[in-house]
């Protein structure tokens, strides 16, 4: 019996050394088995991470050009801006110059002229183009006498009594001419208002 105790025991014991070497393995495998698989988690994540720095890297370069094309377009619009401003007047300027060589020709001729007549009829002919040419660029002079005083048109430099009321409030003489440009004011009219 005791040799069947002893042999017994002997099982016993190699199964139970088994059992823990099993268990190793079984631990030893489970523990791959997690490091595989945190490995192939984080491999799809380590991807994912690249992709979205390449990502983000492009957007930067492309805000980055889009930046520098907009202060391209800036700077280039403020420059064409400043060349129409600065050249603005060259039109206006150009059709003047026909109307001061007339001018000039006029002056000349009257040095030897002693009738006043084709002085005055010489002024009269580059007054007229003058105001055609006005006229021509949206230049139009305002009709003030006889209508009622209106202060965004008018400036209103005196104010004299007048025997009737339908006079009151009415423009009785105009000292300077007021125009207009293409319907905005260009200068106020200076008028005398009645009282």
């Amino acid at each position: 019996m005791d040799k069947q105790n002893k042999k017994m025991n002997e099982e016993e014991m190699l199964a139970a050394e088994e059992q823990p070497q099993e268990i190793q393995e079984q631990l030893a495998e489970a523990e791959t088995e997690e490091t595989d698989a945190v490995e192939n988690s984080i491999d799809p994540l380590e991807s994912k991470v690249a992709e979205l720095e390449a990502s983000l890297e492009k957007e930067k370069k492309e805000y980055l050009f889009l930046m520098a094309d907009f202060d391209n377009f800036r700077k280039r619009t403020i420059k064409e801006k400043a060349e129409i401003i600065k050249n603005g007047a060259e039109q206006a300027m150009k059709g003047l110059l026909p109307i001061v060589d007339d001018f000039e020709r006029g002056l000349e001729a009257t040095k030897d002229a002693t009738d006043a007549g084709p002085v005055l009829e010489g002024m009269e002919l580059i007054y007229n183009k003058l105001v055609k040419y006005m006229a021509d660029n949206g230049v139009q002079p305002m009709q003030t006498n006889g209508s009622p005083f209106d202060a965004d048109l008018h400036e209103a430099i005196a104010q004299v009594p007048v025997p009737g009321d339908e006079q009151k409030g009415q423009i009785i003489d105009t000292v300077s001419k007021g125009y207009t440009i293409n319907g905005k004011v260009l200068r106020h009219a200076k008028v005398v208002v009645g009282q």
